[in-house]
């Protein structure tokens, strides 16, 4: 197998992997979906509330707000605590405004400086003349399995296309109608500017099937990673692939114990 990197940042990346197949990338992406941690607000106790919203609504806009995770803290499945609750896989947060206000994700207050929220803008709530809000909240380290507030971001990828060019004298057509804007026309023969921008729609080959063949690779495939911002694309990546191991790992166990 071979990556290649595109295009990456903290928050996208896109990648060519050649010489892999399809279900291996839909087990990398359904690891990432299902089983890679991350923090979210479990429980929140409201000390008081009279905004115009009930606290079920309040509590539940809270656990979709995404935290930068700490690779610090473990999976509460896996914490030394047994699913009890500690320093190591929870985290405390507390939240006190006072109207006219509106109350944004950056207004709770984590007892770790590290952890906040992802997008501080992010509202919550209104407050109007006289409304308070107070509340504590409990962020645990979870699994998109459990709730997708943990999911730490998307997982994508599609076919990376193959093309055969004949000379026509209706290849600007194609050039026209690609949405991509990935053909041009150099003297009578169609090139092709930038295949990995190729989304396989077929529009040219539609319009003309006598100029230009498009495939999809079987082995080769563009690959897309979109965080939330939990965690970083690489941390999504290098986590799932751990994850992978660790499952084989165990399931390896169970083989050798068969006699």
């Amino acid at each position: 197998m071979e990556m290649k990197k595109l295009s990456m940042d903290d928050m996208k990346g896109s990648f060519l992997v050649k010489g892999t197949t399809a279900w291996y990338l839909n087990t990398l992406r359904r690891l990432i979906i299902n089983n890679v941690p991350t923090l979210a607000i479990e429980d929140v106790t409201f000390i008081e509330n009279s905004s115009a919203l009930y606290d079920e609504i309040i509590a539940h806009r809270l656990g979709l707000v995404p935290l930068v995770t700490d690779e610090t803290y473990v999976d509460q499945e896996k914490c030394k605590c047994k699913g009890a609750g500690c320093a190591h896989c929870t985290l405390q947060f507390t939240l006190n405004k006072i109207g006219p206000c509106t109350v944004y994700a950056e207004d709770l207050v984590s007892k770790d400086p590290k952890v906040k929220a992802v997008y501080p803008k992010m509202p919550i709530v209104k407050l109007l003349e006289g409304q308070s809000l107070k509340i504590e909240a409990v962020a645990v380290m979870s699994h998109g399995k459990d709730h997708i507030k943990h999911t730490p971001g998307l997982f994508y990828y599609q076919q990376y296309p193959t093309f055969k060019i004949k000379e026509h004298k209706n290849a600007k057509k194609c050039v026209d109608v690609c949405p991509k804007k990935i053909l041009e026309l150099k003297g009578n023969k169609l090139k092709v500017v930038d295949e990995t921008k190729c989304n396989l729609c077929m529009a040219c080959v539609d319009e003309c099937p006598e100029a230009i063949e498009v495939k999809g690779s079987e082995t080769d495939f563009i690959v897309n990673v979109e965080s939330w911002g939990q965690l970083t694309v690489k941390q999504i990546l290098t986590e799932a692939v751990r994850v992978f191991d660790d499952e084989l790992d165990d399931l390896a166990q169970e083989v050798n114990k068969i006699k």
